[in-house]
């Protein structure tokens, strides 16, 4: 396998301007993705008024910022520029204090790690699905780069999560 004419033949629609018409089940992943993407921001926003470990609450809004809003944008555009309506998102959770919050509503820091932890499981194997099944270049390759992402954060949250304690490990298989 030739690695240089594997990405030539990926590139190649984007170099003479030709490409097909965005099928049925590219929109489908597109959209059910975009979907998720917002669904994991309103938790992580909604988390953010709970976490209190400051490296967690950096991590919060780093995958806020950096990770799902800018693929939410990305996708909205792409969906509007070939005629697909995007799904209908809820309203961004508002910043609150966290006295104001019920104890019995409040998530804990290492429930809130392992929410981003399976958010982000969740997304990488979604996008590898949305890669596989795209015919598009650009399909597959927005789904690439998401993928990309959310493993390099993942390579980031890993490690503070088990500095912290917060890593679920299954038991040792013998």
């Amino acid at each position: 396998m030739n690695l240089m004419e594997i990405m030539k033949d990926t590139f190649k629609p984007f170099l003479d301007g030709e490409k097909k018409p965005v099928n049925v089940g590219e929109v489908g992943n597109l959209w059910l993705f975009l979907g998720g993407a917002e669904q994991f921001l309103r938790e992580e926003q909604a988390a953010l008024n709970v976490v209190q470990d400051e490296e967690l609450k950096e991590k919060l809004v780093d995958v806020i910022e950096n990770v799902h809003k800018p693929m939410i944008v990305e996708l909205r555009e792409f969906l509007a520029d070939v005629g697909v309506a995007s799904p209908v998102t809820l309203p961004e959770k508002p910043r609150v204090e966290f006295t104001e919050i019920p104890e019995a509503a409040k998530l804990s820091d290492n429930e809130i790690a392992n929410l981003i932890a399976i958010n982000l499981t969740l997304g990488i194997t979604y996008a590898a699905r949305g890669l596989s099944e795209s015919v598009r270049a650009d399909v597959s390759w927005m789904f690439a780069k998401f993928q990309m992402r959310k493993i390099m954060f993942a390579l980031t949250f890993k490690p503070l999560m088990e500095e912290k304690g917060w890593l679920r490990v299954p038991p040792a298989f013998r």
